[in-house]
């Protein structure tokens, strides 16, 4: 039965880079939607970061491209995993356990938009959208990246 309950519960997804604006717009979300229920939390979270393409990475072509190649290909793979493990560890510290973290090739704004459809997302935010003012700090937050989707 806790499946079931867990299987009908709305998903909402976040999109994050490696930015510090990123991982700060997750923790808000954590902290205004998920933890203070943990841990049954209304929502089922799935984090979203979108690793570039080698090729777009390099941005451009040549004969030393190929060489260049399979080292970017490392340093984005690298970036990924700690991006994962990090936004792991902030869930963890917030109680929030039952959160589904995905890498996915391509560009962020395609990325997400595919998120969204795939997993049928009732909420979605990213960061390094809109700044939101709080206090002296901002918070850069895009509530609905449905609305670009559409």
């Amino acid at each position: 039965m806790a499946n079931t309950e867990a299987e009908e519960k709305p998903v909402m997804i976040v999109g994050i880079d490696d930015s510090d604006h990123s991982f700060y717009a997750l923790e808000w979300t954590l902290d205004h939607f998920l933890a203070s229920s943990a841990p049954n939390t209304p929502f089922k979270l799935i984090v979203v970061h979108s690793k570039p393409s080698p090729t777009s990475a390099i941005g451009f072509a040549g004969p030393g491209a190929a060489d260049v190649y399979p080292f970017v290909d490392s340093d984005l793979k690298k970036i990924a995993a700690r991006v994962v493990e990090k936004a792991k560890e902030l869930c963890h510290s917030k109680s929030v356990d039952d959160v589904l973290v995905e890498v996915v090739e391509g560009d962020a704004r395609n990325v997400l938009c595919e998120a969204v459809e795939t997993h049928h997302a009732r909420r979605s935010l990213g960061g390094r959208f809109f700044p939101i003012p709080r206090g002296r700090k901002r918070i850069y937050l895009k509530i609905s990246i449905r609305r670009y989707c559409s």
